[in-house]
């Protein structure tokens, strides 16, 4: 019988599918001594964004020679050692599309409460203030928003910012998309300095590094907005404090953070729009994403007979 160790948890439907085909499932969350012991018992692990799988515990799983899929369900794979997984003989397979969606509105619910302060006023109603002056908006109509990298996530974000009247420009490593005419390629730098809105839409940089640094929030206008809700080593959080009490730039809006849940007290201001890694946290996208976790498995399982 086939073993999957389910990490992070599985959609409830995805479960009931594999049971139906004869797969057993465990969705018991383990770390640290305890998950480098389960995952020599199963042949399949599955996980999300909590559980990071490193070179030690990947070599836990070659120990038992069992191991031999490790899916994630999701868009990136950076919290996988993939390289080091597969020169083991473990396979990596992620889930690219199942929460783009989920990811891109929650980008454009991001931009839209931070334009018009309803991350402010929901909380300041609550307390009995009526600051009917003080939240004067903008408008994202007219306005220009810049995609860092031009994945799925960012490609819907781009066709939901169209729509809404928004200049869209993108730059990614591979150049530009000739099929995505109504969007404007241009270099990091000249993006910075055009765009009302820069969100980001890369894995980490190889070294974990940031994207967004000094250097780059000063290229951008004192008006700018940035957005991150990929990866929270993409941005400098120290530079990100620094530059909003300047005013270098006017404001942020974040799903993600150098350490989750968020320690980082700087970025507990007004001028941050954040909220809890929630960017594909949609019952929609679970559906999705453990629709495809199964069709991975299902066709290992096929392959293994």
């Amino acid at each position: 019988m086939i073993r999957v160790l389910a990490n992070d948890g599985m959609d409830p439907n995805a479960v009931e599918e594999l049971l139906r085909n004869g797969i057993e499932v465990n969705t018991t969350h383990y770390e640290g001594e305890a998950l480098a012991e389960k995952v020599q018992e199963y042949d399949i692990m599955t996980v999300r964004s909590a559980t990071k799988v490193r070179e030690p515990l990947i070599d836990k799983m070659a120990e038992s020679g069992r191991m031999k899929l490790l899916l994630r369900g999701g868009v990136g794979i950076d919290n996988i050692d993939v390289a080091y997984a597969e020169e083991k003989g473990i396979q990596v397979k992620n889930t690219p599309l199942a929460s783009a969606i989920s990811v891109a509105e929650a980008t454009l619910a991001h931009m839209l409460s931070f334009s018009r302060n309803l991350h402010l006023s929901n909380h300041t109603m609550r307390s009995g203030q009526w600051n009917k002056k003080q939240y004067e908006g903008t408008e994202l109509y007219g306005k220009t928003i810049g995609l860092v990298g031009f994945g799925s996530i960012a490609k819907e974000v781009a066709l939901r910012a169209h729509a809404l009247g928004m200049t869209v420009l993108y730059t990614n490593r591979s150049g530009p998309k000739p099929e995505f005419a109504n969007y404007a390629y241009v270099g990091m730098d000249e993006l910075l300095e055009r765009s009302d809105y820069v969100s980001l839409h890369t894995p980490s940089k190889a070294d974990h590094s940031a994207l967004i640094g000094k250097a780059e929030l000063d290229k951008m206008k004192d008006h700018a907005v940035l957005l991150n809700l990929a990866r929270g080593d993409l941005v400098d959080e120290e530079a990100l404090a620094e530059a909003l009490e300047q005013g270098t730039i006017r404001g942020a809006c974040l799903d993600v953070f150098h350490k989750e849940p968020l320690e980082n007290a700087t970025l507990l201001q007004d001028r941050i729009s954040l909220s809890p890694h929630i960017g594909g946290s949609t019952k929609e996208a679970q559906g999705r994403i453990g629709w495809e976790l199964v069709q991975h498995i299902l066709d290992f399982t096929k392959e293994a007979k």
